[in-house]
């Protein structure tokens, strides 16, 4: 039968060579990139579900997927995760622990536990085997010592002296996993260890409450705002209220 007319003749040979579309993630790279990851934070924005730090605020979604998309993490499971504390972002602990041990690159983290509980040499060590070497990868000691010296049993509210042990296992696994898979962390401190910066004690409303001499002694401008991590509302300091 004769070829109808304005009929193009093709095989699957031919299909196969022709080039196929490349997919387009989100990001900042090109402007198709970058108009698909305003698109989602749109939608992410517009959502009551979402922390309060996101609804109605396109550019701190826009991060959040960014950072998500970076990391290989759920948009949503990193803005329930992803504190604003005195104006700095920080991860809280779970998360970071989390996402390295399911990295697949390690094992679940471990603890190493010396000392007397209760005493200034209670310490705990975090570990894990790197699955590709078998090699143990340690981080480094955190210690009821370590903590005084540093003054996070110090400030206001602090956790450190009603649960120690959780502290401990807290910090040496952010350590750890700075140590040695830094990209998970994103350079990012856990929002315990920020809290342990600043003489910060919580109040009854949920908010953080710091004084200016707090604030110069972490080496921070007294002038800047400092922000509640659950509604990213601006907090006055001791000085100003």
């Amino acid at each position: 039968m004769a070829a109808e007319p304005n009929t193009v003749r093709t095989n699957l040979a031919a299909l196969r060579e022709q080039p196929q579309a490349a997919p387009v993630s989100m990001g900042f790279s090109n402007s198709q990139s970058f108009e698909l990851v305003q698109r989602a934070a749109r939608l992410l924005a517009a959502s009551t579900l979402v922390p309060k730090e996101y609804v109605q605020n396109l550019p701190n979604c826009v991060v959040a997927l960014n950072m998500a998309q970076r990391i290989g993490a759920d948009p949503l499971m990193v803005m329930q995760n992803l504190y604003v504390v005195h104006g700095r972002p920080g991860w809280s602990a779970q998360f970071l622990i989390a996402s390295f041990n399911q990295c697949g690159r390690f094992s679940a983290l471990r603890y190493i536990w010396s000392g007397t509980e209760g005493k200034d040499d209670w310490s705990c060590q975090a570990y894990a085997i790197e699955k590709e070497t078998g090699e143990k990868i340690t981080g480094p000691v955190i210690s009821i010592a370590l903590a005084k010296k540093e003054g996070w049993d110090a400030k206001n509210g602090s956790k450190w002296k009603t649960i120690p042990q959780l502290m401990l296992m807290y910090r040496a696994a952010a350590w750890l996993v700075r140590t040695h898979a830094p990209e998970i962390a994103m350079g990012l401190q856990t929002t315990e260890e920020l809290h342990d910066v600043y003489d910060a004690g919580r109040d009854s409303d949920g908010t953080f409450t710091v004084t200016t001499d707090s604030l110069r002694s972490a080496g921070t401008d007294p002038d800047a705002v400092v922000v509640d991590h659950a509604d990213a509302t601006p907090i006055a300091t001791e000085a100003e209220a």
